[in-house]
């Protein structure tokens, strides 16, 4: 058995199953909708339909003969929550990156300084 996390990730490693999730995001709608803008057979968005619904990130209901799909926004939740952990490690292995290249420049600069006396000169051979 597959972990949440896992489910999720792999429902959205396909690029269908993200846009019939942005397409959810703005309300429920039958399959035969979300089956519109692409060039595939029914049979083969309700395929999508299943994988997103195994993942726990949408819900079909059944109101008489309209079978609405509604997003079910939970596990996208957890994936978040996982990705921003890996977005502040980033972010300070950046900073310290960033850092690191001002305290170069600095010392370039200083040392230019040094060697000739006046800032962004080069120094003049003895002669």
């Amino acid at each position: 058995m597959q972990d949440q996390l896992s489910s999720t990730f792999a429902a959205l490693a396909d690029p269908t199953r993200r846009a019939i999730l942005a397409r959810l995001a703005l309300g429920e709608t039958s399959v035969t909708e979300l089956a519109e803008p692409f060039e595939m057979s029914m049979p083969a968005v309700s395929k999508h339909l299943k994988v997103l619904e195994r993942a726990g990130l949408i819900s079909r209901g059944r109101d008489a003969q309209w079978r609405p799909c509604r997003l079910d926004a939970g596990p996208l939740k957890e994936a978040a929550s996982w990705i921003e952990e890996y977005r502040r490690f980033w972010e300070q292995s950046l900073d310290r990156l960033d850092k690191y290249l001002r305290a170069m420049k600095a010392a370039r600069v200083k040392s230019k300084t040094n060697d000739s006396g006046k800032p962004g000169s080069k120094a003049k051979p003895k002669g």
